[in-house]
């Protein structure tokens, strides 16, 4: 038993499971934003499949992840001690993860609606393509962006069977917020980087320019936030919601800047994490009582 529990938390650590506070929020307020904007009733078991779609594409997303980049997070001194160059999970047990993961996302996709049919096979490109775009464009954050940025719009497309502005809004400022945010987080390895010929704005622009960009991507955040903000009901839920997000985002770039980089975890995962959560819980709560 001992061990079974512990392959499994091998395999959240290979997925950073702990990261789902990103994106899972943002769909989950899709969710309930198109339940009231469509005036569809609650249904637990519609909920259930959109919350295992998440978590299926997210461990696609990063199985596909660490097995692609098994050799550079072995090389990288920031990433040796991950599962696959540690050994604790091999390359071909993390593709059977990835396998398997990807053909449950598809089966759920398909028991909903067949519009979430259709663009499932989609889906699992874009966040799969991730892992192979540093090796060649800079703009790799932005596809990682993307790659979160569609949960919102899934969940919605899962409630409704169509798509409209709103929910692409809540996309916008997913795929700018992450995209953000991950050009600090790949400050950490600007040297190793440059060093092993991989693309990153911050090896691109440097640290300062890659800084002013990620300032401009949440700039966009805020303001796809504002406008999604107006097709919800208002109320004082809702403000205290946007306040602390656009909060944590400056405070964000308050502890990371040109000339001071020590804070970059605190940035990018507990404010982050902050973000979302309030954002999600004030945001749904005021979609609740109106």
């Amino acid at each position: 038993m001992k061990n079974i529990i512990n392959k499994i938390g091998d395999y959240m650590g290979l997925v950073k499971f702990s990261h789902t506070i990103f994106a899972m929020p943002f769909a989950l307020m899709a969710f309930v934003f198109a339940l009231k904007s469509a005036n569809v009733e609650f249904s637990w078991s519609l909920l259930l499949q959109i919350v295992l779609c998440m978590v299926f594409a997210r461990n696609v997303a990063m199985g596909f992840n660490r097995w692609a980049d098994r050799d550079i997070d072995g090389k990288n001194p920031r990433t040796t001690n991950r599962e696959i160059p540690t050994g604790k999970i091999s390359a071909k047990s993390a593709l059977i993860f990835v396998i398997i993961n990807a053909i449950l996302f598809v089966g759920v996709s398909l028991s909903i609606n067949s519009l979430t049919a259709i663009l499932s096979p989609v889906a699992l490109v874009v966040v799969m393509a991730y892992s192979y775009c540093k090796r060649f464009t800079s703009m790799a954050h932005l596809v990682l962006g993307l790659s979160l940025g569609i949960a919102p719009s899934a969940a919605y497309i899962a409630v409704t069977g169509t798509l409209t502005f709103a929910p692409c809004l809540l996309s916008l400022l997913v795929l700018t917020w992450c995209g953000g945010f991950d050009i600090i987080y790949a400050l950490q390895d600007v040297e190793f980087d440059r060093s092993q010929g991989l693309h990153s704005i911050p090896v691109r622009f440097g640290v300062r320019g890659a800084i002013y960009i990620s300032i401009a991507l949440h700039a966009v955040s805020i303001v796809a936030l504002l406008l999604f903000a107006r097709y919800c009901p208002q109320g004082w839920l809702l403000w205290i919601g946007e306040v602390l997000f656009c909060g944590c985002i400056i405070l964000e770039h308050i502890l990371v800047t040109p000339t001071k980089q020590r804070n970059v975890g605190i940035a990018f995962g507990t404010l982050n994490g902050i973000a979302s959560l309030t954002l999600a819980t004030f945001t749904i709560a005021q979609l609740i009582v109106g």
